[in-house]
């Protein structure tokens, strides 16, 4: 199967974009993750300070963007995977990517709470 077959229309153009977009914010988000982390070797004050960072408000609104990220990745992979390998996948791909946005919806409603919370209590009090 080519690739304009699986991302045939302007909703599979988008997908595809989006899926490498969500990529490539993963992978920088592990990579500063891994230098943070290491910094505990090398300085634990300073490593103490990016700690520190990581609870104010607007790190919490990144935290979410990262869920995002990694929940549309994810149901999105699952997605292509069912193209690639289900035989009747390609004729349903439209439908499966609506259905990966209506589930990613879904979750990220439901991600508000647990990830803004704090966020929230911290700008607006308890």
């Amino acid at each position: 199967m080519s690739a304009g077959t699986l991302y045939r229309g302007r909703e599979g153009m988008w997908s595809w974009v989006a899926h490498r977009v969500t990529g490539v914010l993963i992978f920088f988000f592990l990579f500063v993750h891994v230098l943070d982390t290491a910094l505990v070797r090398v300085s634990p004050e300073d490593y103490d300070k990016v700690v520190a960072t990581y609870k104010t408000p607007i790190v919490a609104l990144l935290e979410y963007g990262l869920v995002a990220a990694i929940l549309f990745h994810a149901l999105n992979g699952l997605r292509i995977i069912a193209v690639d390998f289900w035989s009747k996948g390609p004729r349903y791909q439209k439908q499966m990517l609506w259905s990966v946005v209506g589930v990613w919806v879904v979750l990220m409603v439901g991600a508000l709470y647990p990830v803004l919370g704090h966020a929230v209590r911290e700008l607006f009090g308890s």
